[in-house]
């Protein structure tokens, strides 16, 4: 057997801590897989390869793994064809900072047989572009060509090194099949990969998180102490589950209210008192008008000026992991100051100027103001409790009240993913989550996240050691066809990752139809109904279950009965627990 790059290639992800590759493999990758195949006969520890027939699916599986984990998987693609197949994936790992490693062949650079791995196949010539990288290079934090074995692991490392550096987020390598079939001195190989595991893998850590300079804490925690009303505004610091009780620590030490806007992680629990509110930023926000200081906290999207903005006189500050957002063409927000810094270590350092401060206060006003805050709490609360005890008009199942059934019902230990879109808001509101790290979105807006994820995430549990009862996948009907579901639940299936499904179903796109109606209220469009604006699936929409049940033997059921929700949801949910992914197609209102 000959020892090649694709040997030190795998041998690297191992000594990386990457534990699974998600893959669609092909005819770029034949060291690869007798790499793989020599490991396995060997009895070699190489990460678990997940075969997947879409490459979009592959890499949200990716994400949902590192979602929950907190650490890269690999994703593994066929030249241009595969990269390209990515798809949107690309997108929301890149908007949502999810750390990836994705790794493409590409086609062989030798023609006459000079080097092993020269051409042999028609595809090949098909496939030879002048820049693959471009395809994905303004997505990833980082993209490098594997020009040769002897310094594979270096260029692997330092990739990693972007992904898992603030802002994170995914990385592209390449190489064409002479480099990975190139054959290398097993024992010099070797060697280099045991300086890993002796104390070079540290050499490539990401980047330390910074922390709040003096200057900023000074000048941030006085505006604080000193205003009458402050808000703090954030949409993703939850994804380092630590920050959460460190914001909620400043929060109550002086009860500043927390607005959530865009959520894509549980950045508070639902239960927190001083938390007054939530949007995706539509409508006005009369916390954000009224307050006379705001602290945005990692926020992509903290207040959409054409509907709500905070008054010209409010002091205004910005703590982010990318505060400019340096990969959006307009970005900006009118504020006094702006770090960059990690806001777990920020929070703890403006909690402890209060507290240093507060002996020297009147603190009557902070008093007074948490009564205030607790009472918008409550009214927050109630406001989802009525929505989910009044009947729809024509007697369907409505969404608030599939969902607070859903959230009597679940286990403790439940992992919520929501593709909803439309119905992101609802979900967030009816649900309820406490625990930091149990629901995510994408982070991103390409559809199709949801089903890949799910999978992901039950390997990244698994992983992790983590105990997880169930997962649930929210999702309307067009995402859930973005998804590939004929892909996901034969995925699901063959690697025995069960999740529970609950598609809200529309009958189609509400979302461009709410943009349509945004910009043009009374146009014509207005006054047509939706199907003649091409944004439903009717009047015969597709049997979503029997699409999961074919694929992956999915238990299915429709809800169309609100008296039903209770027995389905329960039995959905044993399906999972016996092994079984379950798809429960809830009938809405049309739009």
């Amino acid at each position: 057997m000959v020892y090649t790059t694709s040997n030190v290639f795998i041998e690297t992800l191992v000594e990386a801590g990457i534990t699974h590759a998600f893959v669609n493999l092909g005819s770029d990758h034949p060291a690869l897989l007798e790499a793989v195949a020599e490991r396995s006969t060997k009895g070699i520890n190489s990460p678990q390869f997940v075969t997947c027939p879409n490459e979009m699916v592959a890499l949200s599986c990716a994400q949902g793994y590192a979602q929950v984990t907190g650490k890269p998987a690999a994703v593994i693609v066929h030249v241009d064809c595969g990269t390209q197949a990515l798809a949107g994936a690309v997108h929301n790992v890149d908007r949502c900072r999810t750390p990836v490693f994705i790794y493409a062949g590409a086609a062989p650079y030798t023609i006459n047989g000079e080097i092993p791995g020269s051409r042999n196949e028609f595809i090949f010539t098909l496939q030879d572009i002048p820049d693959q990288a471009a395809i994905v290079r303004q997505y990833m934090r980082h993209t490098a060509l594997i020009r040769t074995g002897k310094n594979v692991s270096q260029v692997m490392m330092r990739a990693l090194s972007f992904a898992k550096t603030e802002p994170k987020g995914p990385v592209y390598c390449y190489a064409g099949r002479e480099a990975m079939e190139e054959y290398l001195d097993e024992k010099e190989e070797l060697a280099k990969i045991e300086s890993l595991k002796e104390g070079a893998l540290e050499q490539y850590n990401g980047v330390e998180r910074s922390a709040l300079s003096p200057h900023a804490i000074q000048v941030i925690g006085n505006a604080l102490m000193q205003a009458k009303r402050p808000l703090i505004i954030t949409s993703y610091l939850g994804r380092n589950k630590a920050a959460v009780d460190a914001l909620v620590k400043l929060s109550e030490t002086i009860s500043i209210p927390i607005f959530l806007t865009c959520p894509s992680v549980v950045n508070v629990p639902w239960s927190c008192k001083t938390l007054v509110g939530m949007n995706y930023g539509m409508g006005k926000n009369e916390w954000l008008e009224e307050t006379d200081c705001v602290l945005v906290l990692d926020s992509d999207i903290p207040w959409i000026p054409l509907h709500t903005r905070p008054r010209e006189n409010a002091q205004i500050f910005h703590i982010d992991v990318d505060p400019l957002k340096q990969n959006v063409n307009m970005f900006h927000i009118p504020a006094k100051l702006r770090s960059k810094a990690d806001c777990e270590l920020a929070c703890e350092q403006l909690t402890q100027f209060i507290n240093d401060e507060l002996p020297k206060a009147d603190t009557r006003h902070f008093k007074a103001r948490a009564q205030v805050v607790e009472e918008a709490h409550q009214a927050f609360l109630k406001e989802a409790e009525d929505e989910e005890s009044k009947p729809s008009s024509n007697g369907m199942p409505t969404v608030p009240a599939v969902l607070a059934e859903l959230r009597k019902i679940m286990p403790k230990d439940t992992t919520v993913l929501s593709e909803a879109i439309s119905n992101y808001p609802l979900v967030w509101k009816h649900l309820q989550i406490d625990t930091p790290g149990r629901m995510f979105t994408s982070g991103g807006s390409s559809l199709g996240w949801g089903l890949g994820a799910a999978i992901g995430a039950h390997f990244g549990y698994q992983a992790s050691n983590t105990k997880n009862d169930l997962t649930v996948l929210v999702v309307g009907d067009g995402s859930f066809l973005f998804g590939v579901p004929a892909s996901s639940y034969w995925i699901a299936r063959r690697y025995g990752t069960p999740f529970l499904t609950i598609i809200l179903n529309n009958g189609g796109w509400k979302s461009p139809r709410l943009s349509m109606l945004g910009v043009h209220p009374k146009g014509v469009g207005s006054t047509l109904p939706a199907k003649d604006v091409h944004v439903t699936f009717g009047p015969d929409a597709p049997d979503y279950g029997v699409i999961a049940k074919a694929a992956g033997g999915a238990w299915n059921a429709v809800l169309s009965d609100p008296k039903d929700a209770s027995k389905l949801l329960k039995e959905a949910i044993e399906a999972v627990k016996g092994g079984q992914c379950a798809v429960l197609d809830v009938h809405l209102e049309k739009f």
